[in-house]
């Protein structure tokens, strides 16, 4: 099974993917990592992306999530996946690949990123960000102001009915 941790920067992707993955005993990706160099660069410039920019980015994780699944591989992927567009294009199985949505207001995920270190993704680029969000109607939906703990619990409640 495939988890995709999805939401703007600042809303715990990350932070709830690794302990997700953790206490599931699952591989953790980080779909920072299979941006281009030349999209870092952008967004290290504060040039927000555009669809043309995200479509290699897709394919390379496409190709890891049909490379999972076909090796029956469990991974929590951390994931912005902010349109529909793409939600679509990643979610090539939908019975195995599941989209947790962490929903977090503007003023919360500013805050986390202002006080971010070292990530190419800056304050000044998140209104870009919710500008294009388009929130998933088919998805597990949490509030991503909750502790990465309690966001954990309800994930595993949602999906296995066993948070434990």
């Amino acid at each position: 099974m495939i988890i995709i941790i999805m939401g703007v920067s600042g809303a715990g992707k990350s932070t709830v993917g690794k302990l997700l993955a953790k206490s599931l005993d699952w591989d953790f990706f980080d779909g920072d990592s299979f941006h281009p160099e030349t999209n870092i660069e952008k967004m290290s410039n504060q040039i927000p992306l555009n669809d043309i920019d995200r479509i290699p980015w897709l394919e390379k994780m496409r190709n890891a999530i049909d490379e999972w699944l076909e090796n029956n591989k469990n991974v929590v992927l951390a994931c912005s996946a902010l349109k529909q567009t793409y939600r679509h294009y990643l979610l090539t199985n939908t019975k195995n690949v599941k989209i947790v949505y962490l929903k977090g207001s503007f003023n919360l995920c500013a805050q986390r990123l202002q006080e971010r270190k070292n990530h190419f993704m800056k304050f000044e680029m998140l209104q870009s960000q919710f500008d294009i969000l388009e929130e998933p109607k088919q998805a597990i939906i949490i509030d991503a102001e909750k502790s990465p703990e309690e966001i954990v619990y309800s994930i595993r409640k949602n999906l296995y009915n066993n948070p434990i």
